[in-house]
């Protein structure tokens, strides 16, 4: 193994093309200069505190409201909005177990393996795995995490030249460029319903011509300036992924890395739906082998969700609650026996680790970006520099720079709806397609923060600086992109 290495590391980023030679360098200094994703948090947290310092924020302050959201000064914000993500932590967790669950069942687990034996070079594995991720992470952002690791962790045995920190960051991209304009968006789906979406943000819709305070779909993803904003970048991003992807003699491997890649079926997987040898089974164990009950669970949930979604549109229906509940059940029948189950959920469990440890201190973050006057001064200097048609790039661009500190699709819209809708109304900027920019704008930020990386890296056994130096420069590729399929292609209101 050290002589492998030792060849690598002679090589450096000879015979390779621009891009993947400027990969190469931004993936050789984060692996030396960045911290690992807990860290990356720390340092976050302290750079809005100082921010909110120099742009005049008081450091303690209470409103005489108790209730008030606003006001409050960065050390008292921070503490509110400490445990402001406590719901949304436990909904990931169970969404990446649950994801993870459904992944490693036989079925699923079959269909990954027959998907990674479709590339047969390096190069071609990197595209496969960033096309398949992206296309996942459009029907469900929460299942593609887990997913597209699990297939990038198989395509990299079945094809062992590959770099696996290449794999790694393409598994992770569908999160960077695409998923909030896709079936499970958050930011869509909320301001098309009236029960998700908070009062002032309706009010501010009405107030664009919205009667009904909501804005439906066919007004956001399923335009056709957003079914084109979205086919571009998810084009640059296979394009990209297929020309940063080293050659045989730059890359790191799996082997190179230390990482030891057990088959997902058959001889030698680590889940191959056999119990321990030599256990032996007492009478008492029938009802863990036994499907009944299993059985049972899913028509129980299968009645209640027939219910919830009699009379609803399913899109504007579907929450993280619902997600959850679906990816369970699916999960309890596609393992069959309730033993799986167990197992399948004890192994996911560590992929949830990160996710408990560090949303806590990003709902810190959020607080003091919130709950003081951090979001509305910079919202403030955004407007007072837009026109009709720099309005939209400048959103953009506003929306991924807050998505840094404040990785949360659907809260961080709360925070922007309000004025972000507002300014378009005065600069005459359709609403809807503001909802398509901070999708982009937005996804765009998660390649450059480990916050949504961490069940990926969990079930690849990678860290952050791995991947990072890659997805940096998928971001150099992917987001000027997005930034000119909302520019060029905005619709404009006139009246």
């Amino acid at each position: 193994m050290t002589e492998t290495q030792g060849k690598h590391a002679r090589h450096g980023t000879e015979g390779e093309g621009p891009l993947a030679r400027t990969a190469l360098r931004f993936t050789a200094f984060t692996e030396k200069w960045l911290p690992d994703a807990f860290g990356f948090v720390l340092v976050g947290t302290f750079v809005v505190l100082l921010f909110g310092l120099v742009t005049g924020e008081p450091l303690l302050k209470r409103p005489d409201d108790p209730a008030a959201t606003h006001g409050y000064g960065l050390v008292d914000a921070w503490g509110l909005g400490f445990w402001s993500l406590i719901t949304f932590t436990l909904q990931m967790a169970m969404i990446i177990i649950g994801g993870y669950a459904v992944a490693t069942s036989g079925p699923v687990a079959r269909l990954i393996a027959r998907l990674a034996r479709i590339p047969k070079t390096p190069r071609g594995a990197v595209a496969f795995v960033a096309a398949v991720a992206m296309f996942a992470s459009y029907l469900n952002w929460a299942f593609s995490l887990i997913f597209a690791a699990i297939l990038a962790r198989e395509v990299a045995r079945n094809v062992p030249k590959a770099d696996y920190r290449a794999l790694g960051a393409m598994a992770f991209l569908g999160l960077g460029t695409v998923w909030a304009q896709g079936l499970s968006g958050s930011a869509a789906l909320q301001v098309a319903s009236p029960s998700s979406s908070p009062e002032p943000v309706q009010e501010v819709i009405r107030a664009g011509g919205h009667a009904s305070g909501v804005i439906p779909l066919s007004d956001t993803i399923f335009t056709w300036q957003a079914i084109v904003a979205t086919l571009f970048v998810y084009v640059v991003g296979v394009a990209m992924a297929w020309f940063i992807a080293p050659g045989e003699n730059n890359a790191k491997t799996a082997e190179h890395l230390g990482i030891e890649l057990k088959p997902l079926i058959g001889r030698g997987s680590q889940y191959n739906g056999q119990r321990v040898n030599g256990e032996t089974r007492r009478p008492g164990d029938w009802l863990e082998h036994s499907p009944l009950f299993t059985l049972l669970i899913v028509l129980l949930g299968a009645v209640y969700l027939v219910r919830y979604f009699d009379g609803k549109s399913f899109f504007n229906a579907l929450d993280l609650n619902t997600v959850n509940l679906i990816l369970f059940l699916l999960a309890l029948l596609l393992h069959w026996r309730p033993w799986r189950m167990a197992r399948a959920v004890r192994d996911g469990a560590p992929a949830a680790a990160g996710v408990l440890l560090q949303f806590p201190l990003y709902g810190g973050i959020f607080g003091m970006i919130a709950y003081t006057g951090i979001s509305a001064r910079l919202a403030g200097w955004l407007v007072q520099a837009s026109t009709q048609f720099f309005f939209p790039p400048l959103v953009a661009i506003y929306s991924c720079i807050l998505g840094v500190f404040v990785p949360s699709g659907g809260s961080k819209w709360v925070i922007e709806a309000p004025y972000v809708l507002a300014a378009a109304n005065e600069l005459k900027v359709d609403a809807g397609w503001m909802v398509v920019v901070y999708d982009l704008g937005e996804a765009s930020a998660n390649l450059l923060q480990p916050f949504w990386m961490l069940p990926t890296l969990a079930i690849l056994g990678l860290k952050a600086r791995d991947i990072m130096g890659y997805t940096f420069t998928l971001f150099l590729a992917c987001f000027p992109a997005a930034l000119l399929a909302v520019t060029l292609l905005a619709p404009r209101v006139t009246g």
